[in-house]
């Protein structure tokens, strides 16, 4: 049974997937379809896959069939479980419970693309319209309280071998370090200003366009003041929003255009480098949890943070969180801007 483990000093949860059923091997032979010339993912292929959980279709088509625009279905090997009970229990003075939670693919296109880059801007508006309908079902289910978005480019960000544009989302029953030291920091920021930290570093990089890599109507691409990768982004709306599943019908037209025009312009000038990106949005709100997030949907600001995985992260940085990056934010921005579409 996978479990989810809480270090007793630093506050993480690891999670330890059910090792003992055959995903694994299943995975590893998806993984060989390439070589034998399948992909998994290519529309006409369905059977290669999990039966789907969720499809943007054309009328008449039926499903796990052909005639679909993007399609989700469970990872072959989850590192989490939808249908198992929470049970939080104690090991002495070490805190463990059940994994629950769930572990999505989203194939973003049915023809044969690697880079979501390369898609057009409709189909792009498609795949955020998918990640909306995702979360917003996923939050019903009140066990779960965070819900990621993340994609793998290349084999340096951890990609699988099948080549086609997909991403992943995963669904846990607790807030990730990384993303509660976020909502913290928004928080005492809100708590000292009253005002949202993300909106006062929109309004500064919208006045002084120095880390200002495009903008339209709707949101602003940044490489962020303290960037942690060489050419790292940040996507966010201008508007203040704190669930990304809110995001009007425009809105997601507006982000795929923007989305499209940042990938394009670390493809060229990188020379399509592998990237990771991940989607931070606000957590699930429960009644057990009102009185940590009572000043939620003001202090915090969903965004899209896009790493490219050019250079290694060596010893020191994982053992200290210190990171080393030599290439400016300025710099880059200087270089992306430069970037001929």
């Amino acid at each position: 049974m996978p479990t989810l483990r809480r270090d007793p000093i630093a506050g993480r949860w690891v999670i330890n997937p059910d090792g003992k059923e055959d995903h694994p091997s299943s995975l590893i032979e998806m993984e060989k379809l390439p070589q034998k010339g399948v992909c998994p993912f290519c529309e006409g292929n369905e059977s290669y896959t999990p039966p789907e959980i969720f499809a943007l279709r054309s009328k008449g088509s039926e499903k796990d069939g052909p005639g679909w625009e993007v399609r989700v279905v469970p990872n072959i090997s989850p590192a989490l479980r939808v249908e198992l009970d929470l049970d939080r229990r104690a090991e002495r003075m070490y805190d463990l419970m059940n994994a629950v939670g769930a572990h999505e693919v989203i194939v973003e296109t049915p023809k044969h693309i690697p880079n979501l880059a390369d898609l057009e801007v409709w189909q792009i508006k498609k795949v955020i319209e998918t990640y909306k309908m995702r979360i917003s079902d996923l939050k019903k289910d009140k066990r779960l309280r965070s819900i990621f978005i993340f994609k793998n480019y290349g084999e340096r960000a951890g990609s699988s071998p099948i080549k086609h544009a997909h991403s992943q989302l995963i669904a846990v029953s607790v807030t990730p370090k990384n993303l509660k030291e976020e909502l913290v920091g928004a928080k005492e920021y809100y708590d000292y200003k009253e005002r949202c930290v993300f909106c006062d570093m929109i309004k500064q990089e919208l006045s002084t366009e120095k880390r200002l890599i495009c903008s339209n109507p709707d949101f602003l691409a940044i490489a962020p003041f303290a960037s942690r990768f060489s050419h790292e982004v940040w996507i966010l709306p201008k508007k203040h929003s704190v669930d990304f599943e809110d995001m009007s019908e425009e809105g997601s037209q507006n982000l795929a255009f923007l989305l499209k025009e940042v990938l394009l312009r670390l493809k060229i000038l990188l020379n399509d480098p592998p990237y990771n990106f991940i989607l931070h949005s606000g957590p699930n709100r429960t009644k057990r949890r009102e009185q940590a997030w009572k000043t939620l949907s003001e202090d915090y600001h969903w965004h899209i943070e896009i790493m490219p995985r050019y250079t290694r992260i060596d010893g020191f940085e994982w053992g200290t969180g210190l990171y080393i990056n030599a290439t400016t934010p300025e710099q880059a921005v200087t270089c992306l801007r430069k970037v001929k579409m």
